[in-house]
């Protein structure tokens, strides 16, 4: 039915602002690299009032009392006000629900921004649905795939923005600029094999970037230079900008490579046409594209799927990109069944944990006896000490399995209350994945709930 169905469209922040009011907080829930903090400023400068009014704080230890003064004179005198990072400040989130609450008439002018990570649904911590019930909630999920990413950057750009420098190389350089971002952007959904350590590139890097190549190129107007600085610009850009961020030296070569294959003389050069790649699609400069409008145009000509040859990468590189993406999709799938519904052609969803929870139980071995252990041996060798502290985990391990199923299973009897940590644990029993409460205490594995209580119980005899 043609491609506008899985393509995500960006994020309009004219028509969020069009839908609040301001007795309703927007609530930015974010993903890695995002940072809407400038196209709010935009807004502030476009229709709020203006820069002076406009407050914005990171939340963190200590900061309640000024966030909570912020949003009370904001709703007096019409300001924007803008909390970043709630999550870090979790234990105060009570206190702005109620905060919220008080406001009695607000000024008409007023506004709340929030920016929050996504908070595990199996932690302790609750983001209060008083809040969440009464915002406008806008996901900034990553755009996925090298067209999108593109469409994603010059969606933020104006015809202004590209008409900064009169240098006739400038538009081209932008376009430059936007696959270098898009490409390093797509390398991290191929996890190790992409980037080494996992970077939160952002809009920031990519518009001082563009600023950096904008100065470089009026300059070289002014003083008549006609030869651009090639070798600064990839140094700023890719060593300050964007090579801040990067900590491992291996991916500090990986993104100066980049550079040194898309910025030079040589992506003007009229005898030999430049691309940036040449596989399944000729990926190349729309140096005729003059206007926003065309350039869009040549983006959309981009594939939908890209190979990874475009990134140097070879195309096995995708398996594991994919496999992580259908094991996150079944999981969330999993996570939304109702647990309610009781009897579904004879099926008991209580009686199937119980069950199973049964089950696991009879299975579980018997704990180690460490104090006779250590009394077998004088003076243990340095293997037996590790086995020593392996079987003091494991135990660790066995007694909050015997304790949380024990528990789980009196509580769908009614004999105690169904708390959030044994609700959890049932919703990952009939899921068939292990509870996140026994993975703290266990090594790190991607195995579900049968092949991990199998090799749990391999372990056990291993140690024996």
């Amino acid at each position: 039915m043609s491609d506008v169905y899985v393509k995500s469209p960006p994020i309009d922040y004219e028509k969020i602002y069009k839908q609040s009011t301001e007795k309703t907080p927007i609530i930015f829930i974010l993903s890695p690299g995002a940072d809407p903090q400038n196209e709010v400023q935009r807004l502030v400068e476009s229709h709020g009032p203006g820069m002076g009014k406009f407050k914005f704080l990171a939340l963190g230890q200590g900061m309640g009392d000024q966030a909570k003064e912020f949003i009370e004179s904001g709703a007096i005198r019409g300001w924007w006000v803008m909390l970043q990072n709630c999550h870090l400040l979790t234990s105060w989130l009570a206190t702005l629900e109620a905060t919220i609450e008080g406001l009695q008439k607000p000024d008409k002018g007023f506004r709340l921004w929030l920016t929050t990570n996504p908070i595990d649904p199996f932690s302790a911590i609750r983001f209060p649905l008083g809040i969440l019930q009464r915002s406008l909630k806008v996901v900034t999920e990553p755009p996925d795939g090298l067209q999108a990413n593109m469409r994603v950057a010059y969606s933020k750009l104006s015809e202004e923005v590209l008409n900064e420098s009169p240098k006739e190389e400038y538009k081209s350089l932008v376009f430059v600029l936007s696959f270098f971002h898009a490409t390093i952007q797509e390398r991290k959904k191929f996890g190790k094999i992409g980037w080494n350590v996992s970077y939160d590139f952002n809009d920031s890097d990519y518009r001082i970037s563009m600023n950096l190549i904008s100065l470089y190129l009026n300059k070289a107007i002014e003083t008549k230079e006609e030869e651009l600085p090639w070798a600064t610009l990839r140094y700023l850009i890719g060593e300050a900008m964007y090579g801040g961020r990067v900590t491992d030296d291996n991916d500090r070569r990986v993104l100066n490579t980049y550079l040194k294959e898309f910025m030079g003389d040589f992506i003007f050069d009229t005898n030999q046409k430049y691309f940036f790649s040449t596989a399944d699609h000729d990926y190349v400069i729309p140096y005729e594209a003059d206007t926003k409008e065309l350039i869009e145009a040549e983006i959309d000509k981009i594939p939908l799927f890209t190979n990874p040859a475009v990134f140097g990468l070879h195309s096995n590189a995708e398996i594991q990109y994919f496999s992580n993406a259908v094991k996150e999709l079944w999981v969330n799938t999993l996570s939304m069944q109702t647990s309610e519904g009781g009897e579904t052609g004879g099926f008991n969803r209580e009686d199937y944990i119980s069950k199973v929870a049964t089950e696991i139980q009879d299975k579980l071995p018997e704990e180690f006896d460490i104090f006779n252990i250590k009394k077998k041996s004088d003076v243990p060798s340095p293997t037996q000490i590790v086995l020593l502290q392996e079987l003091e985990r494991f135990n660790v391990l066995l007694i909050l399995m015997r304790a949380s199923l024990l528990d789980l299973k009196r509580a769908l009897v009614g004999e105690i209350g169904m708390s959030q940590a044994l609700d959890d644990l049932a919703n990952c029993i009939f899921n068939g994945q292990v509870p996140p409460e026994w993975l703290r205490k266990a090594p790190q594995s991607m195995k579900n709930l049968v092949n991990w209580f199998e090799h749990f119980l391999r372990r056990h005899k291993q140690y024996q």
